[in-house]
Formats: structure tokens, sequence, C-alpha cells
């Protein structure tokens, strides 16, 4: 990208925290109007680089960059970004339109003109008709859409997401990255979005960046990171994949190296394909879980390897059952090379073992 388009730029970040190197010389670029999400386990780097582009922390090494400008060593309150937290931080005393209006007074807007934009930002969260209630007499997916008005009526740049839906149940969260998107949409800033919910990434953002140990492990689209993960980090972190170290990707796949197969590519059945291009196995089933969308099954290859495929409920058909024998057959293309080899096993150090990670 172009650097007129560049909304963040991260140069060498590094944050130590005595012994302990949170963030380990990140280098980014984050265009202008994009949604951006940050996603790792706890302690993977990624909320302490999202308080460095904030300014709440101040790098070790390295350089934020922030539209061309070096914002460094800025302070929080001088930087064009805001920051919408977990927990919301509304104030309990104040009406949901006077909350909205707080950053605008701060920066001392009038009265009169700080009301009307704050109204103005209730209505684009469609929020307009709770303005003179209390953020108690909120639902948390409402109280969610406060804060939001809140850190977007003063018009920055760049807004920050800290795990915003963390406290919100699975339903309401859902309905939330519906609305999250949209307001992204309208309002046509650049979002970065902090969260450990693979799912939560790949529905909401144009790009992610897949932190581990204080690094970017794999940066790219939500397809490119699905489809062709380049690690058994990203691979296992990324949705749910059967990944194959150096002896079981012999023995099943037909191949040297270490790879990743997603349970969704499997087809399972009775009998072998014959298309070309395909491979089959045999096994038997182990434990067959009704998902409603689908069915999981848990099978056990006549190798010795267990494997999880994933058959999806298309009405009316009976699945395969506990103690089935059945065909595990794959399209060769949908087997995806990794390009690291996990501790232990660089020097072809054989494992039995298969995991079929589940998602986070």
């Amino acid at each position: 990208m172009t650097d007129k388009n560049v909304a963040i730029r991260l140069t060498g970040l590094t944050r130590t925290f005595g012994s302990v190197t949170a963030v380990d010389g990140v280098d980014l670029e984050i265009a202008e109007g994009e949604f951006f999400s940050m996603l790792g386990p706890s302690g993977s780097g990624k909320t302490t680089v999202l308080r460095l582009i904030a300014g709440f922390e101040q790098p070790t090494s390295g350089t934020v960059s922030l539209f061309g400008e070096d914002v460094t060593s800025t302070p929080p309150f001088d930087r064009d970004v805001n920051t919408v937290f977990q927990d919301y931080a509304l104030f309990p005393h104040m009406t949901v339109l006077d909350n909205v209006a707080y950053g605008l007074r701060v920066r001392g807007v009038g009265r009169r003109e700080r009301r009307e934009r704050a109204r103005a930002a209730l209505a684009s969260v469609r929020l307009d008709h709770v303005a003179d209630r209390k953020p108690t007499q909120l639902s948390g997916g409402q109280r969610q859409r406060v804060a939001l008005a809140r850190a977007t009526v003063v018009e920055p740049k760049v807004l920050l997401l800290d795990e915003p839906l963390g406290a919100l149940d699975m339903k309401l969260r859902e309905q939330m990255q519906v609305e999250l998107k949209q307001i992204q949409r309208d309002l046509g800033i650049t979002f970065i979005f902090v969260t450990h919910d693979q799912e939560e990434a790949l529905t909401l953002s144009d790009r992610i960046a897949v932190f581990n140990a204080g690094r970017i492990e794999q940066l790219g689209t939500p397809f490119e990171l699905y489809e062709k993960p380049s690690s058994r980090f990203v691979a296992d972190f990324v949705g749910t994949s059967n990944l194959f170290d150096v002896e079981t990707s012999r023995e099943v796949l037909g191949r040297p190296g270490h790879h990743s197969l997603r349970p969704e590519k499997l087809v399972v059945g009775p009998a072998a394909p014959t298309e070309p291009g395909t491979r089959s196995v045999t096994g038997s089933v182990v434990e067959a879980i009704y998902l409603g969308s689908g069915v999981r099954l848990v099978i056990d290859l006549d190798s010795g390897t267990r494997i999880t495929a994933l058959q999806q409920n298309t009405g009316g058909r009976v699945h395969e059952s506990h103690g089935d024998r059945v065909h595990v057959s794959w399209r060769e293309a949908d087997v995806v090379v990794l390009d690291d080899a996990p501790i232990g096993e660089q020097n072809d150090t054989p494992s039995r073992t298969i995991r079929a990670v589940g998602a986070r």
C-alpha cells in the first residue's frame, strides 16, 4: 500500500517488562478504512501492541506512526485515536446522552453542539431513543453500542477495540459482530480489533495478524489464514485442523513433511470415491457427535492415527455411528503444507499423535 493509504505503521516495535519480551520486533502496516484484527491467545502480545498504538504504553524500541506522523512519544490524549474497552467504562450517574457527549465536553465543545453531535452518534448506532436513560437501564448490547458512540463522536481517525464483545453471551456477540461491521462501514474509519476468538476475527476482519509469543506468526485475509495456514500454530489456533507430523504424513497422506487437513474437507462413507486427485484410507468411527448443523466424527484409522471429520447436516441423511467401518477421503489439493516443524521433530523424529484441535 502507498504511504498515503497507511493509517498505522509499526516499525521494529518492541516492549519488554523486565526479563519478559511482550512484543518482539513487530513490523506492521494497517490501511486507512480497514477493519484489522489482532488475534492470539492470552500473553501473545496483541493487547500490548494495541496499548502501544494508543499511547498507554511506551515501546522499549521501535516507532509508531499515525497517518505518516511519528507519534511514538506523543501522549494518548494528543493522538487521533480512541479506545473501546471490554468493560465499556460508562459513567453510571450520567444519562446515555451525557456519556456520549463527555469526550466533546472535555475538548471544550459548546453544550448545544456537543448534544447535537452526541444525538447524531447515538442515531448512528440506532440508540437515539434511549438518550435519557442511565446505563444500568440498558442491555449489554446497548451499553456496547453506547460505548461505540462515545468513542466515535469525537471523530477519531482510528478506533481501537480491546475485546469489546468479551462480556456478552454467545447470541448477543453474534448479533453485535454484524452490527459492529456495519458501523465500521458506515463510519469509514480504521478499526483495530483485539480478540482471542478466532471465529470473531474471521467474521469481522478485512485482514488478521495472528500473534504468538510477541511476534506476528501470519498476516493475511480470513480466507488466506484459514485455507493456507503457514505454520502448525496458525493451523491449530485458527479453526479446527487435523495436524500431521512427519511419520503420520507419510502413513496417511503419502507425502513427506508436516501438513494440516480441515475436518470439513474430509468425506466419510462406506466406499472410496474414484475421482482423480483424491486419496482414501479406512478406519472405524469412535464417536459421532451431533452438532445440529452437522455431525463431528472421530475416526481411528487402520494405521493407528485418530482424525476428526465434519459432515454437514443436509437433511434426512443417516450419518455414520460408533463402530462403523468407513472410508475417509479427501482431495490432494486440500492438504496444506506447513512451513515449520515443532521442536523435537526437525530431525524427522516420529510421533504417533495427531490432534484434532477444537475451535477456541
